[in-house]
């Protein structure tokens, strides 16, 4: 089978078009719809630094919530258990931020907020999660 030089340029720019419209979806994957509290962290480009402690004899239960506030647009940056158990879920805001930690407490739900300024931390929120929340149902994936 032989090509003339026209069906070659036409391959030829049949390849590249592809190519280009390949790169061009792989570069701009579509936007996840995050929820609301973290689209309005997202719009004003400030990342908030996230600790999630699992105050509850639950095991596993704040990795769940880092999960669930990765998933919301939150930097968890670091994810623990504490001795103590709580009944409730609270959000600290350690930044001086009162703002971003109602979004996080708003993601969760249900959740107290109080103020604890540390400059110390390189966190902005700290989140002890209590045995009063409930994760999210997981997408089953067979």
């Amino acid at each position: 089978m032989e090509f003339n030089s026209l069906t070659r340029k036409t391959l030829a720019f049949a390849l590249v078009g592809g190519l280009l419209a390949l790169a061009t979806a792989t570069a701009l994957p579509a936007r996840k719809s995050l929820g609301r509290s973290a689209d309005r962290a997202a719009a004003s480009n400030s990342r908030v630094r996230v600790q999630v402690l699992n105050a509850t004899r639950t095991r596993g239960l704040a990795r769940r919530a880092m999960l669930y506030l990765r998933d919301q647009g939150f930097d968890v940056v670091e994810v623990g258990t504490m001795a103590a158990a709580r009944d409730t879920t609270l959000v600290i805001d350690r930044s001086g931020h009162p703002e971003w930690a109602r979004n996080v407490a708003t993601s969760l739900g249900m959740a107290r907020i109080e103020t604890r300024r540390d400059s110390s931390r390189y966190l902005d929120v700290t989140v002890l999660i209590g045995s009063s929340w409930r994760p999210p149902a997981q997408p089953f994936y067979p």
